[in-house]
């Protein structure tokens, strides 16, 4: 089946090239050319790839991008013209999985797309279980799914990487640069801060109180570690 990818950017020129070297790979493409457009369209399919471009008309990419949280969990990379770390830390605050900052090599973009796709799909292979449980948490590996009491928590594609990855490995602390080589990939032209907002994030999401969490503990100048206190 055909992957399906969303591009957003208001540079038609842009959406045509991407759109077309995609399509060759096979890929089913559709395109938005504003925020209200691309939000319109994420709400309508299940895409396995947003590709979203920050400066846009009536919402911006960020607004876009947070929107879609709300509802989904489809992974989104964003396109930045800017080459300041905050904004790209800023995407990532925001929900965002990945970013390519403009201009960019069409190549590249193909590959960090088919990067996330795979590792959505799959996951990290960390387990062959298809469920797990710790406390009121209760972990669907198979549906990549994460439940809090019995309610479901709406957890991104990285977010559930990186408690899975974690979960799986009890007790072991794993420094920032191992997750981010790990869960993002040694390709990957991040760095570590990104890890900490998706702690952060993650914390926020599946503890009762994020400040003492009982499930995701940091050592401290070392790294972070899964240990259920219950």
């Amino acid at each position: 089946m055909a992957k399906k990818v969303l591009v957003v950017d208001d540079e038609k020129l842009i959406v045509k090239g991407i759109r077309f070297s995609l399509e060759q790979d096979g890929m089913e493409v559709d395109c938005a050319y504003d925020g209200e457009e691309a939000l319109e369209a994420a709400k309508q399919k299940d895409y396995d790839v947003v590709l979203l471009d920050v400066m846009l008309p009536k919402l911006n990419g960020f607004e876009v991008c947070q929107q879609i949280r709300e509802f989904s969990t489809m992974p989104i990379i964003m396109l930045t013209a800017k080459g300041d770390d905050m904004d790209k830390i800023l995407g990532l605050e925001y929900g965002a999985d990945d970013y390519i900052t403009k201009p960019f090599n069409i190549l590249e973009v193909k590959a960090r797309i088919k990067a996330i796709i795979r590792r959505s799909s799959k996951g990290n292979g960390t387990s062959d279980a298809k469920s797990i449980a710790f406390g009121d948490m209760k972990i669907d590996c198979e549906n990549r799914r994460v439940y809090i009491a019995g309610k479901e928590v709406n957890l991104t594609a990285k977010e559930f990487d990186l408690l899975e990855l974690l979960v799986f490995n009890p007790n072991k602390v794993y420094s920032r640069e191992n997750l981010l080589n790990i869960v993002w990939g040694y390709d990957y032209p991040g760095d570590v801060r990104t890890v900490d907002v998706h702690i952060r994030r993650l914390r926020e999401k599946i503890e009762s109180n994020p400040s003492e969490p009982k499930y995701i503990h940091t050592k401290w100048g070392v790294g972070y570690f899964f240990q259920n206190q219950e």
